[in-house]
């Protein structure tokens, strides 16, 4: 690589950077930064000479980024924010959240239950902001925020890290869906002995057993699971026309429930609740965008 000196760096070639990452395709960041595709081909030629690196290799999928670019991507989008949040502090009435995006990482019963609340929010607090909603558990929310792949996450615990700060939104129980053909006329609930007959969808992010294994486990019982899923959104199609039952966050079977026409029914079985976490990078402690954010999730839970 040649002695670099920032005075001769173009610093829009960062966006550019940030923009083909992002999109993984130079006529996608093309059209996001509203230049032409020439323009960010030229760009991509000059970050390669700046880096000395291929930064991104062309796939049958588009543009991949290589190590030396997954690498760079969180600096160059922390500078990135970091010059937008200067642009805000000598002008707070300008819009400056257009451009900004901020990524929340979720399971999808949080997206289901909270996704749209959360972007209206959004809209009167931070006007033009992009959320991203990316897919985490409790298991891997902690690398995920530290790598910088997400920004904030909602998960039932998982933030331990010495670098990381959380904030409690509540706290859950489960609620069991069916498809209202399964149930007799009148019939609003069903006891242990119907649950455990019936076949079960399990929601897992990886697992064989779930929560609800445990529950019955602890009184001598076990259950036939049919399918497992990771996603909690397949479940209407999975259960419909059958005689299954599936045993998930009250939160996502309430949502679920109200749109897909399936039976909500109380839990047969006892299970334990569980906290429900805001997580964050203390670092971005002072980001006013992400702190926009947090609040509105926080307005959302409350």
């Amino acid at each position: 690589m040649n002695q670099m000196n920032i005075a001769n760096v173009d610093l829009n070639l960062l966006k550019a950077f940030e923009a083909l990452h992002d999109e993984s395709s130079a006529s996608r960041a093309a059209l996001r930064l509203g230049v032409t595709q020439s323009a960010m081909s030229a760009a991509l030629r000059r970050l390669r000479d700046l880096y000395g690196d291929q930064l991104f290799v062309r796939t049958g999928r588009g543009l991949a980024p290589t190590l030396r670019a997954n690498q760079l991507k969180p600096v160059v989008s922390e500078a990135l924010n970091k010059c937008r949040q200067s642009l805000a502090m000598v002008d707070p009435n300008a819009s400056h959240y257009e451009g900004r995006s901020v990524t929340v990482g979720l399971s999808d019963d949080f997206e289901i239950a909270y996704g749209r609340r959360l972007i209206e929010e959004i809209a009167l607090r931070a006007p033009k902001l992009r959320l991203i909603f990316r897919q985490t558990h409790s298991q891997i929310v902690a690398h995920a925020l530290m790598e910088r792949s997400i920004d904030l996450a909602i998960t039932a615990g998982g933030f331990a890290e010495r670098t990381l700060s959380r904030q409690v939104l509540g706290e859950g129980g489960y609620l069991c869906l069916v498809d209202p053909s399964s149930l007799a006329d009148g019939q609003h609930e069903i006891d242990l002995d119907e649950f455990v007959q019936r076949e079960h969808i399990l929601v897992s992010s990886g697992g064989f057993i779930g929560i609800t294994d445990e529950g019955l486990a602890s009184v001598g019982l076990s259950r036939q699971v049919c399918a497992s899923t990771t996603h909690f959104a397949a479940l209407p199609y999975l259960l419909k026309g059958s005689q299954a039952v599936a045993t998930i966050p009250a939160h996502a079977a309430q949502s679920i429930a109200a749109l897909t026409g399936l039976t909500l029914l109380p839990c047969p079985l006892t299970l334990p609740r569980y906290p429900i976490e805001l997580g964050w990078r203390t670092s971005t402690q002072l980001d006013p965008v992400v702190l926009k954010v947090r609040e509105a999730i926080v307005a959302c839970f409350a």
